[in-house]
């Protein structure tokens, strides 16, 4: 699929290369999916992550969060950082269908554990939110159960983004925002991972964007309606195939704090930066007969190349989702305008 990245404009984030796709479905076995909702006064959608295949709910995936500013509405996270397991798809959509999304959640489960021949009796979805309320009427609460299992169906190593699914009415910095992914090569002991980001953007001031060290906020600001300060949110999902403890990971998450520092953020009070991940490496069996299992994890002296990959591929997974924008007019007349049409005075001559 042919669709607008920062690099398309010229623009090389970091040192580390990128996977094929340079998105988290680089990471084997990950796939993504949406459902976008553009009809009426709707202007939302649901976004899925499926982190590996298989039946999730019996193998489960090491994982963990990461909390930057807690200004959000998730659901997940306390059993998350307690087991440090994924068990579900992981769910992006509006900050008002953060309920209705994680019971089609539950659904799913059930169904898949009835299609394995399981008994699912306790399942923990994770659904995270940005606020769409500027460009959706978010009051209708659009996204429903049947949109949620459209997604998880469409789901694919290759994907939109931009304003699609969870981010067809986010704003990123001012200018339509939405969803955006990146990966990097990660090269450990002779061999290289892969770890990937995707984001939904609804974050930050025009006046702070940052692309690539160049403060072009500064120079397209003039015209343009913008918050005073830097609130709304920006989710972030990290993805590897790395062999990584739980705790290894949530430091690796961490570093995405880096990546939205670099495009401009200065995570706000009024915004919400949350941040989930999962590696594909040490799956859980659920169905161990073992009372002790091991696992493989990184040398802790070693975890600056991942640190460095997590900061570099969530920097441009946020510039992305700004690149694969398109202007968008919201149901009460609200209008973003798209990054790629502001391009010609974004840059030094």
């Amino acid at each position: 699929m042919t669709q607008r990245r920062i690099a398309d404009f010229g623009v090389r984030i970091g040192e580390m290369a990128c996977g094929p796709r340079d998105a988290i479905t680089d990471v084997p076995g990950v796939r993504v999916g949406h459902a976008t909702l553009k009809e009426g006064n709707a202007c939302t959608g649901v976004t899925v992550i499926l982190p590996a295949r298989g039946d999730l709910f019996t193998h489960k995936l090491v994982g963990a969060s990461c909390v930057l500013n807690g200004f959000g509405k998730t659901l997940g996270l306390m059993q998350l950082d307690e087991l440090g397991s994924i068990e579900t798809p992981i769910a992006l959509t509006n900050t008002l269908n953060v309920g209705l999304v994680h019971d089609a959640l539950v659904q799913y489960a059930i169904d898949q554990g009835a299609a394995h021949g399981t008994t699912v009796k306790s399942v923990n979805p994770i659904v995270c939110e940005c606020n769409d309320a500027g460009l959706n009427d978010i009051q209708h609460r659009a996204v429903r159960a049947e949109h949620v299992f459209s997604a998880i169906e469409r789901a694919s190593e290759d994907f939109a983004q931009g304003c699609v699914g969870a981010g067809a009415g986010t704003v990123c910095h001012s200018l339509k925002g939405g969803i955006g992914s990146a990966s990097r090569i990660v090269p450990i002991d002779g061999r290289d991972y892969v770890l990937g980001a995707l984001v939904q953007t609804n974050h930050g001031r025009l006046h702070d964007l940052t692309i690539d060290g160049d403060k072009v906020g500064l120079r397209i600001e003039q015209g343009i309606e913008q918050l005073p300060v830097d609130k709304g949110s920006c989710i972030v999902v990290i993805g590897t195939d790395l062999p990584l403890s739980d705790r290894q990971l949530r430091r690796v998450l961490r570093r995405s704090a880096v990546g939205l520092a670099r495009a401009g953020s200065y995570i706000g009070h009024g915004s919400g930066e949350v941040v989930v991940g999962f590696t594909t490496a040490n799956r859980i069996h659920m169905d161990d007969p073992h009372d002790v299992i091991p696992q493989y994890v990184l040398r802790e002296d070693r975890m600056d190349v991942p640190f460095r990959a997590c900061a570099e591929a969530v920097e441009e997974a946020i510039l992305n989702s700004l690149a694969a924008a398109e202007t968008t007019v919201g149901y009460e007349g609200t209008k973003k305008v798209a990054l790629s049409d502001l391009w010609k005075g974004a840059r030094h001559a």
